[in-house]
C-alpha cells in the first residue's frame, strides 16, 4: 500500500475560483481513479470565491505534505510563482492555460503537461473527468465550481481565449450542479458587492506598473464587474483619489461583464493621450468607454507593437 500522496495545488499569490476549482475537482477525480489525493493551498483567496460559493460543501484539505508526496499544479505553469509547498522535482502533472512554459513543461514531464490556450484551467480539468468516463460521478459541488470558474475565467464567455470547449464544459457542468439558470448574473454581482465593500484592496490586488512600455500610462488598475458603469458612478472620487496617491500617471480599466464595454478612467491629459494614441477613443470628463471591452494584457500587446513600429 503506497502512501505517497499527490498533492494538487496552485499558486503562491492567491488562488483565484479557477485555481480553487480545479485543485478540489481534480483531487476528487484522482481519488474516484484509486490515486491519493488532496487538495491544498496557502495562498489566500481572492474576490473570486464570494460566501455563497464558500457556502457550498467544498473546501480544500488541511494536509501537509510528506517528504516523498508528489505535486500536481493547476491553473499555473511558471515555477517562481508556484505554492512555496512545492518541491519542483517532485511536479508529476501540470494542467493550466497560461502561455510562457510549455516547452519547459513538454521537456521535463512530457504528455503528462497539459497546457493550452482555452478560456479556463477548469474546462481542461472537466475534459479529464470526461476522459476518463467518470463524470456521472462528479459531485455537485465540484461541478458547480468549475462551472463557475469557466464563467468567471472567460468573463462570461466575452474573453478572448473562450472556447467551443469552455461553452460545452459550461452546459455540462451546470446540467450535472443544477445551476439556477441566472447563476452567472447572481455569482457575478456577489462578486461586485465584496469587491465593492472593499474597494482599495481590489485596486491593489490587481494594480501593475508598466515598466515594459511608455505608451501606457504607468500605474495600470484592472477590476473586472458586472456592471462597471454602476461601480465608477458610485466610487469614482475614491478610486481617483487612491489612485493619484500611487503616482501622477496612472489609469482604471473597469471591465463591464453585463455590457461587454470597458471603462476607462484617466484624469491626467498626459494618461489620455498615450491611450489615444494607441486607440481612436473619446474621453469625457476622464472617461472613455470602450466596446467590447479590452483587458490589460490585450492592451500590452497593442503598445509593445505600437513601439516596436516607431
Amino acid at each position: 500500500m503506497s502512501h505517497i500522496m499527490r498533492v494538487v495545488t496552485s499558486g503562491s499569490a492567491y488562488l483565484d475560483i479557477d485555481a480553487f476549482a480545479c485543485c478540489i475537482a481534480y483531487a476528487e477525480l484522482l481519488n474516484h481513479q484509486g490515486i491519493n489525493a488532496r487538495a491544498v493551498s496557502s495562498a489566500p483567496l481572492n474576490f473570486s470565491i464570494p460566501n455563497t460559493v464558500l457556502d457550498w460543501p467544498s473546501a480544500l484539505d488541511n494536509y501537509l505534505p510528506g517528504p516523498d508526496d508528489e505535486f500536481v499544479l493547476v491553473d499555473v505553469c511558471d515555477p517562481h510563482h508556484f505554492d512555496p509547498l512545492v518541491v519542483l522535482d517532485q511536479v508529476v502533472e501540470v494542467i493550466d492555460h497560461h502561455p510562457g512554459f510549455e516547452t519547459y513543461w513538454a521537456q521535463t514531464l512530457g504528455t503528462a503537461a497539459d497546457i493550452r490556450p482555452i478560456g479556463a484551467a477548469a474546462t481542461l480539468v472537466f475534459l479529464r473527468w470526461e476522459a476518463a468516463g467518470l463524470l456521472p460521478m462528479i459531485s455537485q459541488h465540484s461541478a458547480a465550481l468549475l462551472a463557475t470558474a469557466i464563467l468567471d475565467n472567460t468573463l462570461y464567455f466575452t474573453g478572448q481565449l473562450t472556447t467551443p470547449q469552455d461553452r460545452r464544459a459550461y452546459e455540462c457542468l451546470a446540467r450535472c450542479a443544477r445551476l439556477a439558470a441566472n447563476w452567472p448574473e447572481q455569482y457575478f454581482a456577489e462578486c461586485q458587492a465584496a469587491i465593492e465593500s472593499d474597494l482599495i484592496a481590489a485596486l491593489a490586488a490587481d494594480l501593475k506598473r508598466m515598466t515594459v512600455t511608455d505608451q501606457l500610462p504607468h500605474l495600470f488598475a484592472q477590476i473586472t464587474v458586472w456592471d462597471a458603469g454602476a461601480l465608477i458612478w458610485r466610487h469614482r472620487p475614491a478610486i481617483a483619489r487612491w489612485l493619484a496617491g500611487q503616482g501622477d500617471d496612472w489609469m482604471l480599466n473597469a471591465i463591464s461583464i453585463r455590457e461587454s464595454k470597458g471603462y476607462w478612467l484617466a484624469e491626467a491629459v498626459a494618461s489620455q493621450q498615450k491611450l489615444s494614441q494607441l486607440l481612436s477613443i473619446e474621453w469625457q470628463e476622464g472617461i472613455a468607454v470602450i466596446e467590447p471591452s479590452l483587458q490589460r494584457k490585450d492592451l500590452l500587446k497593442l503598445a509593445l507593437s505600437a513601439s516596436s513600429f516607431q
